[in-house]
């Protein structure tokens, strides 16, 4: 039950794959014996595919931990999925890349954190955990007998990590989490540079999918999704953030207003964004794709993707939330997918392409 989620990355005649797993959702069958695979990272040959390492994020194989309704095995050590695309280090020859949660007990100290291994070899040169004993998988949503036993807060690392260079001159790898929480890492052995905190976090975002880096300007981007998921206790604060890669200082903030009610049309933002430009482009889980200000977070434009679409193929087309992959710059083209039917949003499937007009363009 592999699954591959993240974008595979190619540098010189590698391909590194990250794999994550199905059994997030089997887990809610009662009789699935739940749970076995790990998370990895794969190295396959880019004229041939034949595998150079695998590295899995759990090294323990998982064994029988218990039963339920007297023949379902229940397993652990598993989970600790790969979702992001890897981040390259050249320099150092390291590859980074973050993991999920543990699906079932025992956890590791692999789930929830950072791994940096070695691009030729895939041996781990660290790793660096950020939130402990975090088990958790989709039988919790419902009360299903595969829920761990405490349950955690599934709070992956879900979006790639981002190599910088601060206005020091050191590097730093700028890691994103569901629980909100954002951390600065020495990229040569792991230790925590800084530390900051946006937004209630959760199972759903928190940061989720992806953030972007203005490195000319020294700032980091964050999309805060903050959608309900596990019960919080703390006021959700879905919207824009614009931090100082230096400190993790908050430079501006610029929240989104709820417009409807319901999962289906929540106002946060859990897609990845990209900047170029002076700008920023997000998806929002409400349909709307905005582009913000680099430098004060104004909004700059905005367009309702819910909406039904006459299409160039005559295919019936209907927007939805805007989730997972963000939108794209092309030159002077904004791709985006609108439709991310998970979790309860509002369903579409339009691929949509924007133009910017010649004399509008720098």
């Amino acid at each position: 039950v592999p699954r591959v989620s993240g974008s595979p990355l190619v540098f010189e005649e590698q391909v590194f794959v990250p794999l994550s797993s199905m059994e997030i959702g089997l887990s809610a069958n009662p009789f699935y014996g739940c749970c076995t695979t790990s998370g990895a990272v794969a190295s396959l040959d880019l004229r041939t595919g034949q595998t150079n390492w695998y590295r899995r994020t759990i090294p323990d194989q998982p064994q029988v931990t218990g039963r339920h309704y007297l023949f379902v095995e229940e397993h652990g050590p598993s989970g600790a999925p790969v979702w992001g695309a890897p981040t390259l280090d050249v320099e150092r020859r390291l590859l980074y890349f973050g993991t999920g949660q543990n699906y079932s007990h025992p956890t590791t100290a692999t789930s929830d954190a950072i791994f940096a291994v070695d691009i030729d070899s895939g041996e781990p040169r660290w790793i660096a955990q950020f939130t402990e004993n975090d088990a958790f998988n989709m039988a919790c949503t419902a009360g299903g007998v595969n829920c761990p036993d405490p349950m955690g807060p599934d709070v992956d690392f879900g979006a790639p990590p981002i190599l910088v260079t601060l206005p020091d001159g050191r590097d730093a790898v700028l890691a994103g989490q569901k629980s909100g929480d954002i951390w600065a890492i020495n990229p040569d052995d792991g230790t925590t540079i800084w530390h900051t905190r946006i937004g209630r976090g959760g199972a759903l975002g928190g940061i989720h999918w992806g953030m972007a880096v203005d490195q000319e300007n020294a700032t980091l981007f964050v999309p805060i999704s903050d959608l309900p998921a596990l019960p919080g206790t703390d006021e959700a604060e879905p919207g824009m953030f614009a931090l100082d890669i230096a400190t993790g200082t908050n430079r501006w903030s610029a929240p989104r207003v709820q417009r409807c009610e319901g999962r289906q049309c929540w106002s946060g933002l859990s897609a990845g964004i990209t900047v170029a430009d002076g700008v920023i482009v997000a998806g929002a889980l409400d349909g709307l794709l905005e582009v913000y200000d680099a430098v004060n977070g104004a909004l700059i434009w905005s367009y309702d993707t819910q909406i039904e679409f006459d299409t160039v193929n005559g295919v019936a087309a209907e927007g939805g939330a805007i989730d997972a992959h963000g939108p794209v710059l092309a030159d002077n083209l904004l791709i985006a997918i609108s439709g991310y039917g998970s979790f309860g949003q509002k369903p579409g499937n339009a691929l949509l392409v924007f133009e910017l007009p010649e004399e509008a363009s720098p």
